[in-house]
């Protein structure tokens, strides 16, 4: 949460007034397992990817602001259209911008997560690294394990339901539709830490994060990665 107290409010208008409630109410949001996200300090929420809304329905369902990677051009816009979108993605949503046309600054992906993470943050991760076009649940990339090694921040695995139904991708407005969001308990990242070496511990804890998704979600699981559109995402 930002420390400028005009900013604090504004956020908690735009959480608890403004966007929160009708949204909530738009997607019928229902949550399961809340009480796996700690209220407060850092975490890692690892979850499927089916739409663009998934980074705004997150924070609704946790229960506090959550930061997630996100295109530097989403808050640095002018005039009403960049002011909007500083308060949508950077207010609301807890967007950290990255810079994807700078080799450098997608590089710092996992730093700026970490330094968020040190401040208490919680911070938001697609392991699947985009969105999946096909509705699978598609092999995760150990970005997720990574920065647990890092960060020592626990990582709760979250599951989607129906936001791919509540804004298709490529749609732009948000349709009447139920959304679910399943939060699981914490992967033990200790006790895999004592059954693995480095490189098959990040995949044993990315491996558990899709696992623990997929219980949750319903979602068939295809062995391949999800192909990526474009830039590659960063912590894919």
């Amino acid at each position: 949460m930002s420390s400028n107290p005009a900013m604090r409010v504004l956020e908690w208008l735009l959480r608890r007034v403004v966007v929160g409630p009708p949204l909530r109410a738009w997607v019928r949001l229902r949550v399961e397992g809340a009480e796996h996200v700690p209220a407060t300090g850092p975490v890692i929420i690892a979850s499927n990817h089916l739409s663009f809304i998934d980074s705004m329905v997150i924070p609704l369902a946790a229960g506090r602001k959550v930061g997630f990677l996100g295109k530097a051009e989403y808050v640095t816009g002018t005039g009403i259209k960049g002011w909007l979108g500083r308060l949508w993605f950077g207010e609301f949503g807890g967007m950290i911008p990255v810079d994807r046309s700078d080799a450098r600054a997608a590089a710092r992906s996992l730093e700026l997560a970490e330094e968020h993470l040190a401040t208490g943050g919680a911070f938001g991760i697609y392991p699947e690294g985009t969105r999946s076009r096909d509705g699978l649940l598609h092999k995760g990339r150990t970005g997720v394990g990574r920065l647990a090694l890092a960060s020592g921040a626990p990582v709760v695995p979250c599951a989607l339901i129906g936001t791919d139904r509540a804004q298709p991708v490529d749609a732009r407005g948000i349709r009447p539709h139920r959304v679910t969001v399943r939060f699981a308990p914490p992967v033990d990242v200790a006790a895999l830490e004592a059954q693995h070496v480095k490189g098959k511990l990040l995949r044993a804890i990315t491996d558990e994060v899709m696992d623990a998704i997929a219980e949750r979600s319903g979602q068939t699981r295809s062995a391949d990665f999800a192909a990526r559109p474009g830039a590659s995402a960063p912590l894919g």
